[in-house]
């Protein structure tokens, strides 16, 4: 499983301060923007938007926050203008990692980005230094305590999927992007509850990290998800359970 998928998981389980739910706010009032103005207003002919709104309907955002962020995107109010970027380098003990950014002010971000991976054990690289070491992929999390493991991997086959693996907690069910609604509406309408649901980018190969360097890998992934420009983090290590829920 991703780095970042799992690690992203696992915290979402946590308890959120009132802080954190403000940044989260501010996450996915940016990726509806983004995905407005690229690919219009309506959500029912907009995948992407369809998903952010799903995402900010699963924090609890107002909805007049969410009409508010379509239309400065599409023309019916005035806000920054904003771009997407995504950034590559490499973590503590050689660890590949991608961020992606939605930013109005692609310099501050890129300086921002950089500071983090420096200040963490890592380095920023060139575009491509590890894009090619990842895959998009639709992808769905489902703990392991809340479904019938055989069942939810019979119904995933039947509805597509492409891949389904399982870990300590967790069942994985994988998809290729243009399968991804049609999956997880299928197991939607089996009553089937995701704990995630994202188009991401999957590592065709991890690296397994324990001890300090697992910590340090953590810390530079904690400290990208901190910063506001940043709306993805997407790493191929692989790490215990048990160290990613006490960081």
């Amino acid at each position: 499983m991703s780095g970042h998928s799992k690690w992203a998981t696992i915290k979402r389980s946590k308890a959120k301060t009132d802080a954190a739910r403000g940044k989260s706010f501010t996450k996915v009032i940016r990726e509806i923007s983004a995905a407005a103005r690229i690919g219009g207003g309506d959500p029912n002919g907009n995948p992407r938007l369809r998903l952010a709104i799903d995402k900010s309907k699963s924090i609890n955002m107002p909805a007049d926050n969410i009409k508010r962020a379509i239309d400065k995107a599409t023309g019916g109010g005035e806000g920054a203008i904003l771009d997407e970027v995504t950034y590559e380098g490499f973590g503590p003990a050689g660890v590949a990692v991608m961020v992606e950014c939605i930013t109005d002010n692609k310099m501050r971000t890129l300086n921002e980005i950089r500071f983090i991976f420096t200040r963490n054990g890592g380095n920023l690289g060139e575009g491509g230094s590890v894009g090619w070491m990842f895959k998009k992929k639709g992808v769905l999390h489902f703990e392991k305590s809340k479904v019938n493991e055989d069942q939810l991997m019979a119904d995933a086959i039947d509805a597509g999927a492409e891949d389904i693996s399982t870990e300590e907690s967790l069942i994985t069910v994988e998809t290729a992007p243009d399968k991804f609604e049609q999956v997880k509406n299928a197991l939607s309408a089996k009553k089937y509850e995701p704990a995630t649901a994202e188009i991401t980018m999957v590592p065709s190969n991890t690296i397994k990290l324990d001890g300090e360097d697992a910590h340090k890998v953590l810390k530079l992934v904690d400290a990208l998800e901190e910063n506001d420009d940043v709306q993805k983090v997407h790493a191929n290590f692989d790490i215990p359970d048990e160290i990613i829920t006490a960081a």
